[in-house]
């Protein structure tokens, strides 16, 4: 029963690594673009069986990705506003899981904000639809960063996802030569995507939420008027 529980990521890794490695074999077309779909559409499915009613949101979250990494094949544009509907997505999902927030996270949440799409900016300074693209990708990112989730996989896996993005703007403008967007653009979104699922659904976090924490202090404020709290 414990491999039956991983079987869909084990799809979703043979599919994921095995376009990273072999992809370039692959002619261009529907065999190609089923190939890289079914990398995260496998961890989409992966994700709705082993989420939980409060985490199940993020199998969606993968559905979007899956119906990007498709769609950009046909389009550019409209495989981007699949990827940014799977961002505002996941914002919101981040934000519902929000953490209680220190000091410290205000400057990292500011810096990535202002950050990506500052960069963006920079590599590709007159295209204004990535440039609205890559405010969506900060937003999710920090998200990321103030969810309740382990950030050393779910923040990371966002920041990974974000560089990836950056390297393939950087190969739409400055790096059109390089070969290096190529190499690195692949394997950083997907396994950015695979820490991401894993945070969300295999490491459940037992810090309270910030909104959980605002119910719990009203609990303990209201115990404590009437003489009921120690």
């Amino acid at each position: 029963m414990g491999a039956r529980k991983y079987r869909w990521l084990v799809v979703s890794l043979a599919f994921g690594i095995g376009f990273w490695l072999l992809g370039w074999l692959i002619p261009d077309g529907p065999w190609h673009m089923a190939v890289k779909g079914c990398a995260v559409a496998a961890l989409a499915v992966f994700a709705f069986e082993r989420a939980n009613s409060v985490s199940r949101p993020i199998a969606m979250v993968m559905v979007f990705g899956a119906l990007g990494d498709v769609l950009i094949e046909i389009d550019l544009e409209i495989g981007a506003l699949a990827f940014l509907c799977g961002h505002c997505f996941a914002c919101w999902f981040y934000v519902t899981n929000r953490r209680r927030l220190r000091w410290v996270d205000a400057p990292v949440g500011a810096a990535l904000l202002i950050g990506i799409p500052a960069l963006t900016a920079l590599l590709l300074p007159e295209r204004t639809g990535v440039l609205a693209y890559a405010c969506g990708l900060a937003a999710m990112t920090v998200g990321a960063w103030i969810s309740r989730f382990r950030r050393d996989r779910v923040a990371a896996g966002a920041v990974l996802f974000a560089v990836s993005d950056l390297l393939l703007f950087a190969h739409l403008g400055p790096l059109a030569g390089s070969v290096v967007p190529g190499l690195l653009v692949w394997p950083l979104y997907y396994f950015g995507q695979v820490l991401i699922v894993d945070g969300v659904v295999n490491r459940p976090q037992l810090m309270i939420t910030a909104s959980r924490a605002s119910r719990v202090s009203g609990r303990v404020a209201i115990a404590t008027e009437s003489g009921r709290a120690p």
